[in-house]
């Protein structure tokens, strides 16, 4: 009798020791780590980020660090290795960690644009000086790519060029990549290329840069003037990036840094301006099913990699 009770026991800790999902309930956290993708200056990101350490540290109580990477896969080889805790990704970041580990990660949060959409678009710029006002003047000029992992700076366009039927590799007279969107931007400011791809809300005044994304920031850190740039071509809307936390975590650490995201909208709009790179209406909650289109067509372009 002694030993089934000890057995009762034993199995009510076990028990009580199981989330909702039947896993062993996560261990407490003693600090939270915030990566931060490359493509802009690390000064600048630090900066700009800054809000969410001091609001993130009351919040959860432990310290609270930003890791920025010199580029996308940094950010995203941290979070497939459970080395970071929160980020926000592009689409195609997202889809890069989910095809490794779809256990990695989970998408909790996106943006919402000031005209309720939660997309954005890839836009290919080049200099108004240039002459070239269209995707087809660009035929046989140098185009400038972002960043391998980038959504807007390379994926959706290159797929999109696929299905117009032109072939990158024979339309353009090359296409590299420049590092990031900011210094892809400045790629063609400097004439090292003749139109390169960025993101843009696609709202607003061009003049301002839109109302937010890459174009925005550099318009407010004053690196460019927009009316020396063309517009060339633009993406049909792309869903916008997932704000993603490590699936390990706690389930209330999970919970308090959403509702916190949500209300920083209304009470700290200061740092959601700043974190978010422009001006935006909410976050909204979204899941994997939001991601799915993205994720199959990076896996389309691994598939056709390997093909060839």
């Amino acid at each position: 009798m002694k030993f089934a009770v000890k057995l009762a026991a034993v199995a009510a800790v076990s028990i009580a020791a199981l989330g909702s999902t039947g896993a062993i309930a996560a261990e407490p956290i003693t600090e939270f780590r915030i990566g931060l993708l490359g493509g802009e200056n690390e000064a600048d990101r630090l900066r700009n980020n800054q809000c969410l350490v001091d609001r993130f540290e009351e919040l959860l109580g432990v310290p609270v660090k930003l890791f920025p990477a010199a580029d996308y896969a940094g950010t995203i080889e941290g979070l497939k290795g459970g080395n970071l805790d929160y980020a926000e990704l592009g689409a195609s970041g997202y889809a890069a960690i989910y095809l490794a580990d779809p256990k990695a990660v989970e998408p909790v949060l996106t943006t919402q644009q000031v005209d309720g959409a939660t997309g954005y678009h890839s836009i290919m710029v080049s200099r108004a000086d240039s002459g070239i006002e269209t995707l087809e003047d660009m035929k046989g000029k140098r185009l400038g790519y972002a960043d391998p992992n980038s959504t807007s700076g390379y994926l959706v366009p290159s797929v999109a060029f696929d299905q117009m039927g032109l072939n990158a590799d024979e339309y353009f007279a090359s296409a590299t990549f420049s590092g990031g969107h900011e210094q892809n931007v400045l790629a063609v400011v400097n004439g090292d290329v003749d139109g390169g791809v960025t993101w843009s809300s696609g709202v607003g005044e061009w003049e301002e840069g839109h109302t937010s994304g890459n174009l925005r920031k550099m318009v407010d850190k004053g690196m460019i003037d927009m009316t020396e740039l063309n517009e060339v071509w633009r993406s049909p809307l792309i869903p916008n990036g997932p704000l993603v936390l490590r699936s390990s975590l706690p389930q209330d650490v999970k919970d308090k840094v959403v509702a916190s995201l949500k209300a920083m909208v209304q009470d700290d709009p200061e740092c959601f301006y700043s974190a978010q790179s422009g001006e935006f209406a909410d976050y909204v909650e979204v899941d994997h099913s939001f991601y799915e289109t993205i994720v199959e067509a990076r896996r389309r372009k691994i598939e056709a990699a390997k093909a060839n």
